[in-house]
């Protein structure tokens, strides 16, 4: 019988107690204001992954997307970089489900047999115990949707075509959505992060890949992503890009945060 992964940062990166977890996702949903620049449903989203007190309100203008999806997404496929646990490839977690504050996730199995075969997929319980990058968009996940299953892969070493050839075994239809966890730039001066988050944020709306990992932690999947968008078309939006001195910290040393929405062709604004 394989184990549900606990969570690991909350009470870190995030409230522990339900209660207080709850509050603040909803409070950080009512205050987005979500644009009618973007009406399609999203395919796929990008959303940072730091302590939600610097990065949490610019994931909000991402999951505040999904609630009208609530019933509609049945699947979550979530990558996001490792941080202490290298791997090559793509890393399974060995577990049945997640748990947070707010309960259980069950995984996808039938999904995570398809793509285990992969020469780049493999299974590691370590890089998966400790790693954030996943796990702090899980509350938020739970909060805007009804029943859903999860795919969860801490992304190491891996080309974007990797990453891409499991999301297109996973890409299903409007029942799915994908999800790339990563930060922007890293301990910048506040101007200076502004310039180069402003100019990565410009490269992934024009899917104009590679981005670097000095642009984004999360840039391996991130490009992954953009070459599967590229094949399916989908047009990538900024919701948000800020950074950890417009949030929570001081503006010596900032963390650019930025979240964007993918939407598939044929939808008429």
């Amino acid at each position: 019988m394989k184990e549900v992964r606990p969570a690991a940062v909350a009470g870190a990166f995030y409230p522990g107690e339900a209660g207080v977890l709850k509050h603040d996702i909803q409070v950080m949903l009512a205050a987005i204001a979500v644009s009618t620049k973007v009406t399609a449903p999203p395919k796929a989203l990008i959303v940072p992954h730091a302590g939600y007190i610097y990065s949490g309100p610019i994931a909000a203008s991402a999951y505040a997307r999904l609630i009208p999806l609530r019933q509609q997404i049945r699947r979550v496929v979530l990558l996001g970089p490792v941080h202490r646990v290298p791997v090559r490839g793509l890393a399974l977690p060995g577990a049945d489900s997640f748990e947070t504050p707010l309960g259980i996730i069950p995984l996808d199995q039938h999904a995570m047999a398809q793509i285990a075969g992969l020469p780049q997929v493999e299974e590691s319980i370590p890089a998966h115990a400790w790693e954030h990058s996943l796990e702090v968009q899980l509350p938020f996940l739970q909060t805007v949707l009804d029943d859903f299953s999860l795919v969860p892969l801490a992304v190491g070493d891996a080309t974007p075509q990797e990453v891409a050839e499991v999301l297109e075994r996973l890409w299903g239809g409007p029942e799915t959505l994908i999800v790339i966890s990563s930060d922007l730039s890293h301990f910048l001066p506040y101007d200076v992060a502004k310039r180069v988050d402003h100019e990565t944020a410009q490269t992934i709306l024009n899917l104009a890949a590679p981005v670097s990992h000095e642009q984004a932690c999360g840039g391996t999947p991130v490009n992954g992503l953009m070459l599967a968008a590229q094949r399916h078309h989908l047009k990538p939006h900024l919701l948000d890009l800020r950074n950890s001195g417009d949030t929570a910290g001081d503006r010596s040393r900032v963390v650019g945060y930025g979240a964007f929405a993918f939407e598939e062709p044929g939808h008429v604004h």
